[in-house]
């Protein structure tokens, strides 16, 4: 039990820093404090999208693949962060 309880600790510490990895006040100023904004009047509503959502658009914006007209825009902000940043950061603000 002590083993599975020490584990648990350290997926949950590997997880927040992995989350933490990705500034989300710089996201907050176009997408809003609680994602509730459409970022420059254009986009999706980041608080109504799931995590697979959000995580999907994350990437896609990174591979040059996702987005409309202001994809190089979200290009240019995620394109320092990993695929597991993106992830994480998704699981802790999606629904």
């Amino acid at each position: 039990m002590k083993k599975i309880v020490i584990a648990s600790i350290a997926t949950l510490a590997l997880v927040t820093a992995a989350s933490a990895a990705v500034n989300g006040k710089a996201c907050a100023a176009c997408h809003g404090p609680h994602w509730e904004k459409h970022a420059m009047g254009k986009s999706k509503i980041v608080a109504n999208m799931t995590h697979a959502e959000i995580a999907e658009a994350l990437k896609g914006y990174k591979a040059g693949t996702f987005g409309g007209p202001m994809k190089g825009v979200m290009k240019g902000q995620v394109a320092r962060y990993s695929d597991a940043d993106l992830e994480a950061f998704a699981q802790t603000i999606g629904k």
